[in-house]
């Protein structure tokens, strides 16, 4: 273990933990909490662990100091120190693996930096702060925090895309989607008073309008925002050498140690490749990713998955694309019991799916749709269409699937021969998809 081989008079990590612990005033018991041990600590304090860099995070935010400090041991000042741990939290927000952590740190790092007159560091950590507790659904809390946050020069629209967005959504979840519609809409105008050439982060923020336009129920409204953003993205051209350039420009500048310059250059490079056509690929990972969920049963935990696609397919995506999206939302509102949404979903995925090969999981949904409304008559001719359509693509598995769910819906209405028969075909499919998946692995 590297602890136990460290050269004559160099500082291990575990050494180091357990000198800040005491000069802390804290035992291992204190110290240890959720994802570290009492045990854990012990040991890597003995040398006899080595401590993950999950574990080097938790005990970083225990000893307020930087993950730097206390896996290198290298001396850095309050500033840097500052900027580190902001980094810090910024890299678990973004990677949303412990959302209630991540908001830990930024208020920790808030108190920090507003005792300290850090106003950058301190207006950065309350916008992550505000993005976290939207994304807890602490709505309230949200609004506090991004509103003041918002209201500096570290947050103007093309730098915090991310914390004007939350800030909107917070809103709308307040019952206020009037003040999320005027939010963006004042961030759009700012931007188009900018130089030419920032059309990216224009368009970015176009398409977050719109979504606030529709949930406002002004459909029209929201058709013309996307519009709009289409018609900057293709005033764009080259987006893979704009998004190159703006790169090169952020790096440059950050060597010059001119942050918000840097910061700036970053943003428009993001905001360019979230809402240019190859974001598509995101979208389907989302889309993807919100399916298996379901099929899960975890339904509450891919509605964030649905929303994220939804908004970059509309801006990028392909009709069919949108279509397969519908599908996914209906089948997802059906787990979650909004069984009405359920059906108007899955009657916009089959009409716009007409003629596709993937229209046959659209007729599948309906089939769902109807059938949680005891629907009978309607469920069977859906289901009928669904395995007919899915069948005819070799999608046995699903074409097996749709039947089961078929049957059971004749069933619970009395019809109990239907049902027979059809789980009967039921297992016909399973037995061809066998087949074709034995054919493949050979």
């Amino acid at each position: 273990m590297r602890d136990l081989d460290v050269a004559a008079g160099e500082e291990s990590i575990g050494t180091r933990i357990r000198r800040l612990r005491l000069d802390r005033g804290l035992s291992q018991r204190e110290l240890s909490g959720p994802g570290v041990s009492y045990a854990y600590v012990s040991r890597i304090e003995a040398g006899q662990r080595e401590p993950s860099l999950k574990a080097l995070r938790i005990l970083a935010r225990k000893l307020r100091v930087s993950l730097e400090l206390l896996e290198t041991g290298a001396a850095v000042s309050d500033a840097q120190d500052r900027q580190l741990r902001l980094a810090d939290a910024e890299l678990e927000l973004s990677l949303g693996t412990d959302l209630r952590a991540a908001e830990e740190s930024f208020r920790a790092l808030l108190v920090d930096a507003r005792e300290s007159g850090d106003t950058y560091v301190e207006a950065r950590a309350r916008a992550g702060r505000g993005i976290a507790l939207s994304a807890l659904g602490e709505a309230r809390g949200a609004v506090a925090e991004l509103e003041r946050a918002l209201d500096t020069e570290a947050a103007v629209p093309e730098l915090r895309p991310e914390a004007y967005r939350a800030l909107a959504r917070a809103y709308r979840e307040l019952g206020m989607p009037q003040r999320a519609v005027a939010l963006l809409e004042r961030c759009v105008e700012e931007l188009g008073q900018r130089p030419p050439g920032d059309e990216a982060s224009t368009a970015l923020y176009t398409t977050y309008l719109s979504q606030a336009l529709e949930e406002r129920g002004e459909a029209a409204g929201a058709r013309i925002a996307l519009l709009e953003a289409r018609e900057r993205l293709e005033a764009i051209g080259d987006a893979r050498a704009r998004i190159r350039l703006y790169w090169s420009l952020a790096r440059a500048a950050a060597e010059e140690r001119h942050f918000d310059r840097s910061l700036a250059y970053t943003w428009r490079a993001v905001a360019l490749l979230e809402a240019n056509e190859d974001t598509v690929e995101l979208a389907r990972a989302h889309l993807t990713c919100a399916r298996m969920l379901v099929e899960e049963g975890q339904g509450e935990s891919a509605g964030t998955h649905l929303e994220r696609a939804e908004w970059l397919l509309q801006l990028a995506g392909e009709p069919a694309e949108l279509g397969v999206l519908r599908t996914a939302q209906s089948r997802w509102a059906a787990e979650v019991g909004r069984v009405d949404e359920a059906l108007e979903r899955a009657r916009e995925a089959v009409e716009i799916l007409e003629g596709d090969e993937t229209q046959g999981g659209a007729w599948y949904a309906l089939g769902v749709a109807h059938a949680l409304r005891n629907e009978t008559d309607e469920a069977d001719a859906a289901f009928r269409s669904a395995v007919d359509h899915l069948a005819r693509g070799g999608d046995w598995r699903e074409a097996a699937r749709a039947s089961r769910e078929w049957a059971r819906a004749l069933r619970t209405a009395g019809r109990e021969t239907e049902a027979f028969e059809v789980m009967e075909q039921a297992t016909l499919l399973t037995v061809r998809g066998m087949g074709a998946e034995a054919r493949r692995a050979h």
